[in-house]
């Protein structure tokens, strides 16, 4: 479960943990329990691999004092990432040669900051909806959640303190929710997406999980660009929340908003100032024209591939490419420019109520049973549409003894900020 055997970045770095013993602890807990989780690809010589990279990692910096911020954690990437000796294959049946090119630059910023990569996690298919074989392992009869799901499951099993994954809708937020640990979308282009697969582009967006708020924060401030610590000095004051009240707030089921007010009960009682605000009035209008500009722009990604391949996509591709070839230039650069419009009223919004954070379920509710569904990401939609940041914080369990989560959005750029307060947060949401 979450959060099991991992200790903290600060251990590492300062030999307290030794990192090789560490290693090979985490390859074993992996042997035993991803046949049953399958959050990782194979790698046969796993184990070995990583022990010759821990111990170089230990040779090339052997003062505690000189070493990087991320010294000796494990990073599980999703199969949507290059990185060199790895194939990619985006959990398609395409041939990895078509991937090929030079490793994702955050991929290479880990291992500049001291990081090891534990593996490709298994994604659904091009990031999209045909699942994996992946489990929740809270429970294996559920979904752990879309697609960045091996990446969501091996931080919620323990394989792994941080993982990389990627949101075109809920990739992130909605699988933290589903697997009970920490996720976050920071702002549109805040890591650098070069050598990562789009599906997307005008709103795909890499994102990570970890097992605290705190991981969280250091592992962005050296992988978001531009990151300024004179904004994670602590905040005086509570952050005041806005609750987005009307169409968008009834996608939840129940259970889900259960949970929800109890989480906002327990954030009032703790000070904190809760405004309930009218917003997305057209939600069911933003909800298509989201899905149409992502169609439009898969169908351009995978022109060529799907020319010379089709035969080798899901039922779930072949009905995005056709909706695609729906969609004209025009309603595309609308679209576009409408994201920019939502961004903007979003920010109003917040500065009229006067609250600093928005505050939402994290997903409709828990973990649909079984693996034939990632579930709905309809929670997730509008912040991604709009590029702010997003974090989802576990805040309970739903009755059958899956977790729930609450998602907290930002300004658009206001990553460090929303990380401060989240370390905050975290306490009260989690209990």
């Amino acid at each position: 479960m979450s959060g099991t055997g991992n200790p903290g970045p600060a251990a590492l770095r300062s030999g307290e943990t030794d990192l090789v013993a560490h290693v090979q602890e985490l390859c074993a807990r992996i042997d035993a329990e991803d046949p049953r989780i399958q959050a990782l690809l194979p790698e046969p010589a796993r184990r070995e691999r990583l022990t010759r990279e821990a111990e170089a990692l230990l040779d090339r910096f052997p003062d505690p004092a000189q070493r990087p911020p991320l010294f000796g954690l494990l990073v599980g990437v999703k199969d949507f990432f290059r990185v060199d000796g790895f194939p990619t294959r985006a959990g398609s049946k395409l041939p990895a040669s078509l991937f090929e090119g030079p490793e994702s630059a955050v991929v290479t910023r880990l291992k500049e900051n001291g990081a090891l990569i534990a593996g490709k996690t298994v994604t659904t298919e091009f990031a999209y909806f045909q699942p994996g074989p992946t489990r929740n392992p809270h429970n294996p009869e559920h979904t752990p959640g879309g697609s960045s799901s091996g990446s969501a499951a091996g931080v919620a099993a323990g394989f792994f303190p941080l993982a990389l994954g990627t949101q075109t809708i809920g990739s992130v937020i909605r699988p933290a929710a589903f697997c009970g640990i920490i996720g976050f979308k920071p702002s549109y282009d805040r890591i650098d997406t070069a050598g990562m697969l789009f599906f997307s582009k005008s709103v795909d967006h890499a994102g990570l999980f970890s097992q605290d708020v705190a991981t969280m924060r250091l592992a962005c401030s050296a992988l978001c660009g531009g990151w300024d610590d004179s904004e994670c000095v602590p905040i005086d004051g509570l952050p005041a929340l806005a609750v987005p009240d009307g169409p968008y707030l009834e996608e939840a089921e129940e259970a889900g908003l259960q949970q929800f007010e109890k989480t906002l009960e327990r954030l009032a009682a703790a000070g904190f100032r809760i405004e309930r605000v009218p917003f997305f009035p057209n939600y069911a209008d933003l909800n298509v024209r989201h899905r149409r500009l992502t169609a439009v722009e898969v169908a351009d990604v995978h022109k060529e591939w799907y020319g010379a391949y089709s035969d080798r996509y899901s039922v779930h591709m072949h009905e995005i490419m056709r909706t695609g070839a729906t969609v004209s230039d025009e309603e595309r650069d609308e679209i576009r420019a409408d994201q920019l419009h939502l961004r903007h009223k979003m920010e109003e919004a917040l500065f009229s109520c006067g609250a600093d954070l928005w505050i939402t379920p994290a997903a409709p509710g828990p973990a649909p049973h079984g693996i034939h569904s990632t579930g709905n990401p309809i929670m997730n939609l509008p912040w991604t549409n709009a590029g702010v940041p997003a974090l989802a914080i576990p805040s309970g369990r739903a009755a059958n003894g899956l977790p729930l989560a609450a998602q907290f959005c930002a300004p658009f750029g206001a990553d460090e900020r929303l990380l401060a307060w989240g370390e905050a947060i975290e306490g009260i949401v989690r209990g």
